[in-house]
């Protein structure tokens, strides 16, 4: 969403035609911003054999999968539903990295039945995997490198007190347990967790990856996952894909050139892709003059956009309405009964009831963790794809809130 000829548009589209048209709560996604961030990491990383699986969780609308694959990516999924979905939008099964936690092992059979990539991340998993594939069907095991990253501890996956990967100094474990079933192991993974903007950080799981493939002779690729950090307000520390994609394609040439092969490098992207294509379009319902704060409450709240409250995330607020009033500090707030501060003392243009405003960077885990809490419908999403809106996802109705529930007098 940019400022244009003082209008807020996305695409030539005026973001407050959009809201007349599709009605408020709406999610609202650029494809192109989207196929940018897709080609910055190609630019990025072109000198390796570069594997980009988007990490599904972060946004699932089928239409956005479709436009991620028609950009060449592949993706990575955390469910058997998600696997699901991704074969849906036309992603074959070679296309597919499975990475499950805490599963019940009906759904890693799920998976190798559609024919997906399988990522283990615990040797429960890994010894059942061998009872019933053996040298058959091949895998990936998930590692945890005991390395503390990320923007918030919540996020951060590859410490030695997440519940993800099994433990680095577990190899002992891993390699009697791959070598009494002759499990064939064609990947080595590690994730640490999101908003990581070091690219030593990389380097240092490089390390720890270099260091156990060489007991792996057969791999095709080593993942490293993704958290690259993206920018929520002007001066944020951003991770400089292309000085990752230099040093650590370097590192990896070095490492495949002594392991006597070629592997292809996989990274998971996310949030990097699909952040700051999104937006959350609210309208204002009342502004709440107090003697201490001035609040505004809009027709939106946790149950659709729950970062603020769950990570203390900051996501930008504008008013799209009146772009040119004077700033006001204003706190804005949802219309959940339950404490729902989507942004604290925040300079705004100012907001008059039925304003429109806009809260940036919520194309990953928006949509994707919304809920209906106090009974709220979920907002309708639209993507706009070469010059034009698409409606991608139509609003909750009264109807969906019921189905599935059974009444007994």
């Amino acid at each position: 969403m940019e400022l244009i000829n003082g209008t807020y548009q996305v695409q030539g589209l005026d973001v407050l035609d959009i809201c007349k048209e599709y009605g408020t709560p709406l999610y609202l996604y650029d494809a192109e911003k989207i196929t940018g961030q897709i080609q910055s990491l190609k630019n990025a990383f072109s000198d390796s054999d570069l594997k980009i699986k988007y990490a599904a969780k972060a946004l699932t609308n089928i239409s956005i999968l479709k436009h991620i694959r028609q950009q060449g990516c592949g993706i990575d999924v955390v469910s058997i539903n998600e696997a699901r979905l991704a074969l849906k939008a036309g992603f074959a099964p070679g296309e597919v990295m499975f990475t499950p936690s805490c599963v019940d092992f009906d759904e890693i059979v799920a998976g190798v039945d559609m024919g997906v990539f399988i990522n283990l991340d615990n040797l429960s998993m890994l010894e059942k995997f061998g009872e019933k594939y053996r040298e058959g069907y091949p895998c990936c095991i998930r590692l945890n490198p005991h390395i503390l990253a990320g923007g918030n501890y919540k996020i951060s996956t590859g410490h030695g007190h997440s519940k993800f990967g099994i433990s680095v100094f577990q190899m002992p474990q891993i390699l009697e347990t791959v070598h009494k079933y002759g499990i064939n192991i064609n990947g080595l993974h590690i994730h640490t967790g999101s908003e990581i903007s070091e690219t030593e950080v990389y380097l240092k799981m490089s390390d720890i990856l270099f260091g156990v493939a060489r007991d792996f002779p057969s791999l095709q690729f080593i993942d490293f996952g993704s958290g690259f950090k993206v920018a929520y307000k002007q001066g944020d520390m951003v991770t400089n894909v292309y000085d990752l994609g230099l040093k650590l394609g370097k590192a990896f040439r070095g490492f495949y050139e002594s392991y006597g092969r070629k592997l292809e490098l996989w990274i998971e992207p996310g949030k990097y892709l699909v952040s700051e294509a999104g937006t959350l379009l609210v309208k204002t319902n009342v502004v709440k003059p107090t003697p201490s704060v001035d609040f505004v409450g809009v027709n939106s709240g946790l149950n659709h956009l729950i970062r603020p409250m769950m990570y203390d995330a900051y996501h930008e607020i504008i008013n799209v309405s009146n772009r040119t009033g004077g700033q006001k500090v204003y706190t804005v707030v949802g219309n959940i009964c339950e404490t729902d501060t989507l942004g604290a003392d925040r300079k705004i243009n100012e907001v008059r009831e039925g304003d429109i405003l806009a809260i940036k960077n919520a194309g990953a885990y928006g949509y994707s963790m919304a809920s209906t809490f106090n009974s709220r419908l979920r907002p309708a999403e639209v993507m706009v794809k070469k010059g034009k809106a698409h409606l991608v996802r139509q609003r909750d109705t009264f109807d969906d809130l019921v189905r599935g529930q059974v009444i007994v007098d």
